[in-house]
């Protein structure tokens, strides 16, 4: 009787652990967050969300210390056989445009530019996107070569 109860006590506190637990959020893995800094660089190449991820939020966390005019970053993302013309196209288009041409359908998600500092997010889709080949950028005029790599979002 006396061992039925201890285990029974044991059980119960070990359940109770668990439930006060921090635990990984099924929300956690469909959020990623990349920093880009006054090198122009992305602290990443590579990004991926697993398929069980039915949106993506994407944070941008410019680290360095240059305001937005001089060195400012965003967060772009298009199929990779469009990303340079989306790019090139964008340099044109100026800084309240966020160096972006307006209404391309070809841009899948996109943030606005941020500075030194800043933070800026943006929440889309992964609805047929596994499986596809994706670029992300930042479109601001000159970063399109070292600041790119790849979005994956993956199949089932």
């Amino acid at each position: 009787m006396m061992r039925t109860s201890w285990m029974l006590l044991a059980a119960t506190a070990f359940t109770a652990a668990l439930a006060s637990a921090p635990t990984l959020a099924a929300d956690d893995e469909c959020t990623l967050t990349i920093e880009g800094n006054d090198q122009m660089q992305f602290n990443k190449e590579e990004m991926t969300v697993p398929a069980s991820c039915e949106e993506v939020t994407v944070e941008l966390q410019h680290t360095g210390e240059m305001a937005v005019d001089v060195m400012g970053h965003n967060w772009v993302l298009t199929e990779s056989s469009v990303s340079q013309e989306v790019a090139t196209a964008g340099m044109q288009t100026g800084l309240d445009n966020d160096y972006l041409p307006q209404d391309d359908d070809r841009i899948i998600a996109h943030t606005e530019m941020v500075g030194g500092g800043e933070t800026t997010s943006v929440t889309f889709s992964t609805a047929d996107l596994a499986g596809k080949d994706l670029t992300f950028f930042c479109s601001f005029p000159g970063h399109y070569s070292p600041m790119h790599g790849t979005f994956t979002v993956e199949q089932e």
